[in-house]
């Protein structure tokens, strides 16, 4: 099933990167958005369920979508799939925390 959630995309806005990939995170929350892991459901021009996702500054967001490029050889970055888990995770947990998604048999 596609989830497409504007509340969860817009909930990226202003939040800290958590994917903060060494050496490439910007750090910068004005750049925030959400980032759509590959799961699977992914494709060219496709997007993946949006609680597949995390907040991903924009470099942190270009590595994650296969983009950046090393400055010395142009060849591209790897990306640390444990960073990109625990990033889902910690989205998870926030969206969890605001009341954005809910866990059935969850006592609140």
């Amino acid at each position: 099933m596609k989830v497409v959630s504007k509340k969860l995309r817009d909930s990226a806005r202003g939040q800290e990167c958590a994917l903060r990939f060494y050496g490439i995170c910007n750090r910068n929350p004005e750049t925030t958005v959400l980032a759509h892991v590959p799961c699977g459901q992914k494709g060219m021009g496709m997007k993946g369920p949006d609680y597949m996702a995390c907040f991903a500054c924009s470099s942190c967001h270009d590595l994650l979508d296969g983009r950046a490029r090393n400055a010395f050889d142009g060849t591209r970055v790897a990306v640390d799939w444990r960073d990109v888990i625990r990033a889902v995770a910690e989205t998870q947990a926030y969206w969890i925390g605001q009341g954005l998604m809910k866990v059935q048999g969850v006592a609140a």
